[in-house]
């Protein structure tokens, strides 16, 4: 009869122990699904990161691009001489040329952000366009905005050597202002932006290297930690 008894309980316990991590499982489960929800909706998780390595190629390209057509070394301070003419006015065809040369970049990184972002989204059956992502591009433009503005007053006072490192902080800012909004690998790329944004307000003379380094190799490695995390 004991020996009974202690076999029921020993099955017993057995069973209930089975079901009791049955059951935690289950509500660890439910957590994550609930977690993974949540996250959907309070987050734009749609990037890849092909857009960042095309973004940072094609600025790279953009920066050679200029050092090519004005056809000066890549280490020479004195690029932003080239703004003005020997009589003292300004150089038509710098300005002109640097508006189309970035212009060309931006438009073309952001085509294919797009494009990427519109494929990842239908892929994984995600809206492109929500209330998340409302907030996201609020969040990013207000900074982008205000740094435009500023670059514009900037350039306003001849101070051309000072567009480079305010385009880096603003754009800095921004990321770090939208990182909320999305993943957190955002949050790092922001500040990277910013500390080489820093660094070339102090040298001053070399800032289309550090847009090299910013919008083209910062970019290019975030977007191979993005595409090794969560494309490959």
């Amino acid at each position: 009869m004991i020996i009974c008894e202690f076999l029921f309980y020993f099955v017993f316990q057995s069973t209930f122990k089975h079901f009791k991590m049955d059951t935690q499982q289950d509500h660890l489960e439910d957590i994550k699904q609930i977690r993974s929800i949540m996250e959907r909706s309070s987050k734009f998780l749609t990037l890849s990161g092909f857009p960042g390595i095309f973004a940072g190629i094609a600025a790279l390209i953009g920066v050679a691009t200029a050092y090519w057509h004005f056809n000066i070394a890549f280490t020479d301070n004195g690029f932003y001489k080239l703004a003005k003419t020997s009589k003292g006015e300004l150089n038509s065809d710098f300005y002109n040329f640097l508006l189309i040369d970035i212009g060309l970049v931006l438009l073309s990184s952001l085509l294919v952000s797009f494009l990427m972002t519109f494929k990842k989204a239908k892929q994984q059956s995600q809206p492109i366009w929500d209330a998340t992502a409302k907030r996201l591009l609020i969040n990013i433009l207000i900074p982008l905005f205000v740094g435009a503005v500023y670059c514009l007053i900037l350039l306003y006072h001849g101070l051309l050597s000072l567009i480079a490192p305010a385009t880096l902080l603003f754009y800095g800012l921004a990321l770090l202002n939208a990182s909320k909004y999305t993943l957190n690998y955002v949050i790092y790329l922001g500040i990277g932006q910013i500390l080489i944004g820093l660094t070339s307000a102090y040298f001053i003379d070399y800032g289309l290297v550090f847009w090299a380094l910013g919008f083209g190799v910062l970019h290019i490695i975030y977007g191979i930690v993005m595409y090794l995390k969560f494309d490959k």
